[in-house]
């Protein structure tokens, strides 16, 4: 079976707060992270951008990213979210095994 964190910047702690918990409440993830107080520069209706946010980690199984990837597009604030997926390649064989139990089949949908 295969994993996968999932990043996604949310506006603030708040936001990444409550899709974290919606995540793990569906079965998306197992876990997730939330890191306040980011500051991110960014180019946005031709103009330069500089604003707070919160980073937000999901750990997830592979074979569930775009299912959660709509998900969170579908509860993000933000017209275009950064939702991208990093491959875990390794892991603790317990903490794996835990995150499979966590988290739902495709076919449990």
């Amino acid at each position: 079976m295969d994993f996968a964190l999932v990043y996604i910047t949310c506006p603030n702690p708040d936001v990444a707060n409550q899709l974290a918990r919606g995540a793990v409440q569906s079965r998306l993830a197992a876990c997730a992270n939330i890191i306040p107080g980011m500051t991110s520069i960014y180019e946005w209706n031709n103009a330069l951008q500089i604003d707070q946010e919160a980073i937000l980690i999901v750990k997830t199984r592979s074979n569930l990213v775009e299912l959660l990837t709509s998900w969170v597009a579908e509860h993000h604030p933000y017209t275009v979210p950064c939702i991208l997926q990093i491959p875990i390649l390794s892991g603790s064989d317990t903490y794996l095994k835990w995150l499979t139990e966590q988290t739902r089949d495709r076919n449990d949908e």
